[in-house]
């Protein structure tokens, strides 16, 4: 078991290891056990029902957080032709193709979301084993392949908070969903707007009690237990 330090015990102190804490009152207690010299990030931790074995019991999608996370996103965006010019005046940091996706083979990393068109896949394919394992590579089902068109509708959601969750292999789905200097109200609909998506993603193979415990915890701090029915209901509100 791993050793935890003195503030994080003091912390874990502050919490009542057998309650289940509404939303609200746990936002709430994140903020005050929270004691990290930085702006910690508030983070959502969802144990499913589901088996990551199977095909049909896969969780995975994106949620648009109205408040964002609290920290600029770095943009790259795949493509060529005409799609560069409509990338760039959308605002991404980074257009272009080959030289990109040379760049990228070299180990250049700095970007947070990577955005790719259509036509740019077969080409990007190589990069799987770089960007797939960082959580970085161009996916339709994430969102982050898409027509021409659509570029500057999809970079505009990556700077105002998209966030992608997936199941792990312990059937667990962690997301943040802001920093701990937001306001309470801010968290609450940035939580919201999390648990509302992955509802709405539930697969067709998913029996039973889909979401079976929720907890909130910032980067530092323990995990605060939430009261289900209250945060299954804020997506309805």
């Amino acid at each position: 078991m791993a050793k935890h330090g003195k503030k994080y015990l003091e912390a874990l102190n502050k919490l009542d290891g057998n309650k289940l804490y509404h939303p609200q009152e746990a936002i709430s207690l994140a903020k005050q056990v929270s004691y990290a010299g930085f702006d910690e990030t508030v983070e959502l931790h969802l144990r499913m029902g589901v088996d990551p074995r199977h095909a049909d019991q896969q969780v995975r999608g994106i949620a648009l957080l109205p408040n964002g996370l609290g920290k600029a996103v770095r943009v790259l965006v795949l493509t060529q032709g005409e799609s560069e010019k409509t990338a760039r005046d959308a605002g991404a940091d980074y257009v272009g193709g080959d030289e990109l996706i040379k760049k990228i083979e070299d180990g250049w990393l700095e970007f947070d979301v990577a955005i790719a068109t259509p036509d740019m896949m077969p080409r990007i394919g190589k990069l799987g084993k770089v960007l797939g394992r960082r959580g970085l590579m161009p996916n339709p089902k994430s969102g982050t392949v898409a027509q021409p068109g659509d570029l500057p509708q999809v970079i505009a959601d990556v700077r105002k908070g998209r966030v992608e969750f997936k199941l792990d292999k312990t059937a667990i789905i962690h997301t943040p969903l802001g920093k701990i200097s937001f306001d309470d109200e801010k968290l609450l609909e940035n939580l919201a707007a999390i648990v509302d998506a992955v509802v709405k993603a539930k697969p067709s193979g998913a029996k039973g009690q889909f979401i079976r415990s929720a907890s909130l915890t910032t980067s530092m701090g323990p995990g605060i237990k939430l009261d289900l029915t209250p945060t299954l209901s804020l997506t309805t509100a």
